[in-house]
C-alpha cells in the first residue's frame, strides 16, 4: 500500500509531496517531494495517529443517563453508584456491540488505537462466567471488528474501599483475588492467540482502594514486563482516605513502595502535590489525561505547567466515553489550565504553536503507554497514520505551521478523512467502513439494553 500526501508532519516538520509505503503493518519507507502514482491513495495532509490510552467501553451506553441532578451535593461518588446499577443489566453481546462502536467512533476521530481498562469480568452478582476471559474475548472481538489498535488492560479489582472492605453491589462484577487474577490472564492469552501482531496485553491494578499493598507487589512482580496503569489521584476523597490508611498520599506511596517506570501510565493524577508532579515526570512513566471526563465527574485539572517544565509524559483518553472527540479532548486539556490560571496558551515549553506541542505530546507518549511503537511518521513505525483536510472551512485560512492549532482549538473530527491502524485503512472520506453493521447491531443491543432497565 502507498500513500501519498500533499504534506505530512515527519520528524523534522513539515514536508510537502510525501510517499509513505506501508508493508506489513509498517512503515516501509518515506520519500518526501516525490510525485502520486495511479495505484496511490490522495490524502491531503498526513499526522501521527493518536492512541487513546484509556477507555471504559460500556459505559458510553450510559452518555447522557448520569446529568440529572440528584439531592444534595452531586460528585463523582453518586455518579459511581448510578454506573454499577446500570451495570447489573449489561450482557456479553452488548459488552461486544457498544465496544465494537466506541472503537469505530474512535478512529473516525483519529485515535489508531486503545487501551482498553477492562474491569467487568464477572456474571452480575460476581459469578464467573464458564469461560473466565469471556467479556475479554468480546473486547477482542470487537477491537478485531473495528481494526482498532489494542492493548486489553484487565483490571484487578479486588476490594470495594481501602483496607479491603469488602464489594458490594455492581463491583461483584469486578472482583477478583490476586489467585483468580492470575487464572483470568492465563484465559485471556488463550483467547488472544491469532489476533493482529500489533495487540498487546497489559494489567490494571485499578487503583490502591480496590487493592492492597501485598497484593500489587505480586501482580506487579508477575506481570511488570507488561504495561502497567493505574488510576491514581483522582478525588480529594480518594487522596485523603489513602493518606489515612497507608500514611502517605496516593502518588508519594507509590513512587516509594514500587518502581514506577516507563512501563507505567498513571491515569489522571489530577490531584498531585508539586513534588509529586516533579517525581512523576522524573520516572519516564505516562500520566493518562482523560480532560472531557475529568471535566463531566468534577475531578479538577491537572497540573500542567510543572509537569512538562521537568519533562514529564502523557497521553489522553476518552475514559466513560461520553463524548468521544480527539480534538476536544486536546483543547479541553488546554482550557483548563487556562480556566485555573487565567492565562492563554499554557501547555507549551517556552514558547511555540500550542497546538502542535500538545498534539505530538501526546501521540508519542500514549504509543510508549500502549507498548506501541508508533506516535511518529518514520521507516520501522506501526502505520498508525491519520490523514486530515486542510482545505476544510475551520482549516482553510491556516498556513502549515498553524494546522495543530487549527485542529485542536478550532476544528472538530469531521476534519479526519482517512485512518489507518498498523496499516489497516478503517475511515475512509470521514468513514468507518464498517460503520452501518457496527450501529445496527450496536441499535439492537442498546433497544434490548434499555427495556431491561426500564423495566428493573
Amino acid at each position: 500500500m502507498r500513500i501519498f500526501s500533499n504534506r505530512a508532519w515527519l520528524s523534522n516538520g513539515w514536508s510537502e509531496n510525501v510517499a509513505i509505503t506501508i508493508d506489513d503493518g509498517a512503515i516501509a519507507s518515506v520519500e518526501t517531494g516525490t510525485s502520486a502514482k495511479p495505484s496511490d491513495i490522495l490524502v491531503d495532509t498526513l499526522l501521527p495517529a493518536q492512541a487513546n490510552l484509556h477507555s471504559h467501553s460500556f459505559q458510553r451506553a450510559m452518555a447522557g443517563m448520569t446529568e440529572f441532578r440528584a439531592a444534595g451535593q452531586d460528585s463523582f461518588w453518586t455518579w459511581r453508584t448510578l454506573m454499577y446499577q446500570f451495570l447489573d443489566h449489561l450482557t456479553p453481546d452488548q459488552i461486544e456491540a457498544i465496544a465494537a462502536l466506541v472503537f469505530m467512533e474512535m478512529q473516525e476521530a483519529g485515535y489508531a488505537s486503545v487501551g482498553e481498562f477492562h474491569y467487568v469480568h464477572n456474571q452480575p452478582g460476581g459469578h464467573f462466567y464458564d469461560n473466565r476471559a469471556e467479556l475479554s474475548a468480546r473486547i477482542t472481538a470487537a477491537a478485531t471488528r473495528s481494526g482498532i489498535g489494542l492493548t486489553h488492560l484487565p483490571v484487578l479489582y479486588s476490594y470495594g474501599g481501602i483496607d479491603k472492605a469488602p464489594l458490594s453491589g455492581g463491583q461483584q462484577r469486578f472482583g477478583n483475588s490476586v489467585d483468580g487474577f492470575f487464572g483470568l490472564m492465563e484465559a485471556i492469552e488463550k483467547t488472544m492467540i491469532g489476533v493482529p501482531d500489533d495487540y498487546h496485553l497489559g494489567i490494571a491494578p485499578h487503583s490502591l482502594r480496590a487493592t492492597a499493598p501485598d497484593e500489587l507487589t505480586r501482580v506487579t512482580q508477575q506481570f511488570g514486563h507488561r504495561p502497567v496503569h493505574m488510576h491514581i489521584a483522582e478525588q480529594p476523597k480518594e487522596v485523603l482516605e489513602i493518606s489515612q490508611w497507608l500514611g502517605q498520599r496516593p502518588v508519594e506511596w507509590l513512587l516509594a513502595h514500587h518502581d514506577v517506570d516507563l512501563d507505567w501510565c498513571l491515569i489522571h493524577a489530577t490531584h498531585m502535590t508539586q513534588t509529586e508532579t516533579k517525581a512523576v515526570a522524573r520516572s519516564g512513566a505516562v500520566v493518562g489525561l482523560c480532560p472531557i471526563t475529568e471535566a463531566n465527574l468534577g475531578d479538577g485539572p491537572f497540573n500542567g505547567p510543572e509537569f512538562i517544565k521537568n519533562n514529564g509524559k502523557y497521553g489522553i483518553g476518552s475514559d466513560s466515553n461520553i463524548r468521544i472527540s480527539l480534538t476536544e479532548e486536546l483543547r479541553t486539556l488546554e482550557y483548563s489550565q487556562r480556566l485555573r490560571d487565567l492565562s492563554r496558551n499554557v501547555m507549551v515549553e517556552e514558547s511555540g504553536s500550542v497546538g502542535q506541542y500538545l498534539y505530538l505530546s501526546a501521540a508519542f507518549a500514549g504509543a510508549q503507554a500502549l507498548h506501541r511503537h508508533a506516535g511518529r511518521i518514520e521507516t520501522g513505525f506501526l502505520a498508525d497514520l491519520v490523514a486530515i483536510d486542510s482545505t476544510d472551512p475551520y482549516l482553510c485560512a491556516l498556513a502549515a505551521n498553524q494546522l495543530f492549532d487549527g485542529l485542536c482549538f478550532a476544528a472538530d473530527d469531521r476534519v479526519v478523512t482517512d485512518l489507518w491502524s498498523a496499516g489497516r485503512h478503517m475511515v475512509q472520506h470521514g468513514r468507518h467502513i464498517r460503520r452501518e453493521e457496527i450501529l445496527h447491531d450496536y441499535r439492537s443491543a442498546i433497544g434490548d439494553l434499555t427495556n431491561a432497565l426500564n423495566a428493573a
